[in-house]
């Protein structure tokens, strides 16, 4: 039986390149998703499977991070709610926001959260108002965001809103970022929808 030829020179630099260019995909690959590592810190990382470049500016005012405490109103002892017992309509939540302001919509989007939670707290607190939250709660918390263009509109406002019994809870920026500490920020009404709308019908949606 004859014996096999040796590979030809060209033969294994053909397979020494083929396993090469093989190590080398492999290896940028692993790289890519952060498998070996990254030697240089400041570099930007690539989020993984797509190729977008992300890079979180800390001084960006729409993407800081809202952390800071924020004061709403002094609390009430809830005599000015009503329980809303007679009516069979969808409860609704407002929140009406000061866009005189200049708030970034990060900011918004963080001061529109301590006011419904403003105003969920205070409900709770006043087991008068339990069957408005409930139904609120069981009726897929709508919530609605408006705008107005002072603070004094929105101090009336609220005072409409709790002549007619309703839950209407001021936040008041704690001014770590973008506005000056005490500045009302945003207004949050709950009720039935019929009975918010007298109070907040007239506004613009944000």
């Amino acid at each position: 039986m004859a014996e096999k030829a040796p590979p030809s020179l060209a033969a294994v630099a053909v397979s020494s390149l083929f396993l090469g260019l093989l190590a080398g995909y492999f290896l940028g690959q692993g790289s890519s998703i952060g498998i070996f590592g990254n030697s240089n810190t400041n570099e930007v990382k690539k989020s993984w499977p797509n190729s977008y470049d992300v890079k979180v500016h800390a001084e960006s005012s729409d993407e800081q991070a809202d952390d800071e405490e924020e004061d709403e109103d002094e609390d009430g002892d809830g005599k000015e709610l009503n329980d809303f017992r007679d009516s069979k309509e969808e409860v609704k939540m407002v929140l009406v926001v000061r866009t005189d302001l200049g708030m970034g919509k990060g900011k918004i989007a963080a001061q529109c959260g301590h006011a419904t939670l403003a105003c969920y707290k205070y409900l709770v607190n006043h087991a008068s108002s339990a069957s408005i939250l409930k139904r609120w709660e069981y009726g897929g918390q709508a919530k609605i965001a408006l705008q107005t263009k002072s603070e004094d509109e929105l101090e009336t406002l609220q005072a409409q809103a709790m002549s007619l019994g309703l839950c209407a809870r001021i936040i008041h920026d704690a001014g770590r970022t973008q506005i000056a500490a005490g500045s009302a920020t945003v207004l949050g009404v709950l009720g039935p929808k019929s009975v918010v709308d007298q109070v907040t019908g007239h506004l613009k949606l944000l």
